[in-house]
């Protein structure tokens, strides 16, 4: 069964790995292609989010009257608050960590046994070729010394504009973004979901990262730089198969 196993791995590391070299030779001599403009929605991995909401109470329909109801304001709202609409998201992580930790345990025995006098019965001890007076001697020495640290600085500045996929029954909206750069045939990509309420759209149709719920953030890239400082499948494997 372990044998299957290891077999399976190699098998699909091996497709996958083939995989990447068909799309590699694809690419040759020209730049990673652009993922062409689509609906969110109807892409393979979108799924519609179900949050635990309240149904917000819809007001009475006011006969000649000019104020809609349900409105925040008496002249047309800019903010994004339909499916379509679209707004601006800007991402700002500065995040930064650093821990050290260090842990040291020392831990000697001694254990001595004899049985000098015990009413005569030592001499009985004598005979099987046993000293009586060192009958047990015994001792360990245990020494452990763990050392951890993490430093960790990420700081990512972007902006970037998403759409609305998705009303929420509370009237929160469910948005994402989709965003692609080529420089010098290495592709950027961005992608971006999450959850935001109305209330935190500021009157420029701009949400901060930090307001979005269940936020979702992906950058990453495609060309040759990063194909570089990736790791080949078969290398991954193999650290991942290592014992030692």
């Amino acid at each position: 069964m372990h044998n299957k196993k290891i077999a399976l791995a190699l098998m699909t590391a091996t497709a996958l790995s083939a995989c990447s070299a068909v799309d590699r030779i694809e690419n040759l001599g020209s730049a990673p292609k652009l993922a062409p403009v689509s609906n969110p929605a109807e892409q393979p991995t979108y799924r519609p989010v179900t949050m635990p909401t309240e149904q917000s109470p819809a007001g009475p329909q006011m006969a000649n009257s000019l104020w809609a109801p349900g409105a925040r304001s008496f002249f047309h709202d800019p903010r994004a608050s339909h499916v379509g609409d679209l707004l601006t998201i800007d991402i700002t992580i500065a995040d930064a960590a650093k821990l050290s930790n260090t842990t040291q345990r020392n831990r000697t025995n001694s254990d001595d046994a004899n049985l000098t006098n015990f009413f005569g019965l030592e001499n009985q001890l004598a005979k099987l070729n046993m000293d009586p007076s060192s009958l047990v001697k015994m001792g360990s020495d245990t020494s452990n010394v763990g050392a951890g640290s993490v430093d960790r600085s990420e700081n990512i500045t972007l902006t970037l504009a998403g759409t609305v996929t998705q009303v929420l029954p509370n009237g929160n909206l469910v948005v994402s973004g989709h965003q692609q750069v080529r420089v010098n045939n290495e592709l950027r990509d961005l992608q971006i979901g999450g959850i935001v309420r109305t209330e935190d759209i500021t009157s420029d149709n701009t949400v901060n990262l930090s307001q979005i719920a269940e936020a979702r953030v992906s950058y990453g890239g495609q060309g040759q730089i990063t194909d570089f400082q990736q790791p080949r499948y078969g290398s991954q494997l193999f650290d991942i198969l290592m014992p030692w």
